[in-house]
């Protein structure tokens, strides 16, 4: 018997989530209903709460009441990149309702990105670009002071989860010497073959490239600041590939303007930039318009992760891909989320 998925996902379209076979494959278990790629009203919503088993939406609103009336919900999932303040998660944790987040599909996309921001970055490719079409450009000339290899080159990361452990992979062709400042892991005890974690100040001292790919906490807000910036060794490209929360924006971009760092950020305290934004006409630096994840197919192994864990909860078994929420750690994930919501909504 199909379990009943009400497929919610707009402001995603249906193909920027799913390949055609992986929704072949959703539908050979599952009666979709919605799947449109404009907003579900949240009266015809409300009609399956009874029935539905599974509820996948872009913002899903699940409070106490729609989840007294959806009694046979086994899981949310949201497709936004981020865990919601719209439910009710005490009553999820107390019934077992799986709440899922949609943030590690976007692993390979957005390690790619930072792969290639860490390639243009550490060869100077972007500035002699410039230089070039300006007519200053340096021919067959070695820039020992800002350019380096990736090759044996020490990477250290902030936050060692899905788009960290994706770009390690991605590394190994390197020989890369990898370090990691990540307090939940240290914090578990849990080792990662490879991977040295370390304090935040050892990892900053030991590395010419130090990828931010942490995910956003209350507790993490301007954890790189102005002093950890200035321990940086000169010449260290930073490449900000998760969210600007975790820095102080400001001193980051100070010290590339002084060319004391180098900067490649695909992500910014408010977004879009205003058009005179004075980063606009940062010097040492790659910028991207938070486009980790823009690319043909880029956001499809989201769906390949729903259709895979949807195909283990019909069966009785965990889901598995997506990352679940927890009571220990949920409250801080989306006190940092409501911050970051509210400065865009302020700088609109």
């Amino acid at each position: 018997m199909k379990s009943l998925l009400v497929l919610d996902q707009s402001y995603r379209k249906l193909e920027e989530l799913f390949s055609a076979s992986d929704y072949r494959r959703l539908e050979s278990f599952c009666d979709i209903k919605g799947g449109t790629n404009w907003p579900m009203p949240q009266e015809s919503l409300d009609a399956y709460l009874e029935t539905m088993r599974f509820l996948v939406a872009s913002h899903p609103v699940m409070d106490g009441h729609r989840l007294a009336r959806a009694k046979n919900l086994q899981a949310i999932i949201e497709v936004d990149g981020g865990f919601p303040a719209t439910i009710d998660y005490e009553v999820c944790f107390a019934r077992g309702v799986a709440v899922l987040s949609c943030a590690p599909g976007f692993r390979n996309s957005v390690s790619e990105m930072a792969l290639g921001m860490m390639i243009a970055g550490g060869r100077g490719l972007v500035e002699e670009h410039l230089a070039f079409r300006a007519g200053y450009e340096h021919w067959l000339d070695d820039r020992p002071t800002t350019d380096f290899s990736l090759y044996e080159q020490a990477v250290g990361f902030v936050g060692y989860g899905s788009i960290a452990r994706e770009l390690t992979r991605l590394l190994q062709p390197f020989s890369a010497k990898i370090s990691a400042f990540d307090p939940w892991l240290t914090a578990e005890k849990i080792a990662v073959p490879g991977v040295e974690l370390m304090s935040l100040d050892e990892m900053i001292d030991c590395s010419r490239c130090i990828v931010i790919a942490a995910a956003p906490t209350d507790e993490n807000r301007g954890l790189i600041d102005e002093a950890a910036i200035r321990r940086m060794r000169r010449g260290t490209l930073v490449v900000l590939i998760s969210r600007a929360h975790l820095v102080d924006f400001d001193a980051l971009t100070q010290a590339a303007r002084e060319r004391h760092i180098r900067v490649a950020i695909d992500v910014f305290p408010s977004e879009p930039v205003p058009l005179f934004d004075p980063v606009r006409t940062l010097p040492n630096s790659i910028l991207s318009p938070h486009r980790g994840s823009a690319v043909e197919g880029g956001r499809q192994l989201i769906g390949r992760m729903i259709a895979d864990d949807i195909s283990e909860m019909h069966e009785g078994r965990e889901a598995l891909q997506l990352q679940r929420a927890h009571p220990g750690n949920i409250e801080r994930v989306i006190a940092a989320a409501r911050k970051w919501q509210r400065s865009n909504l302020d700088s609109k």
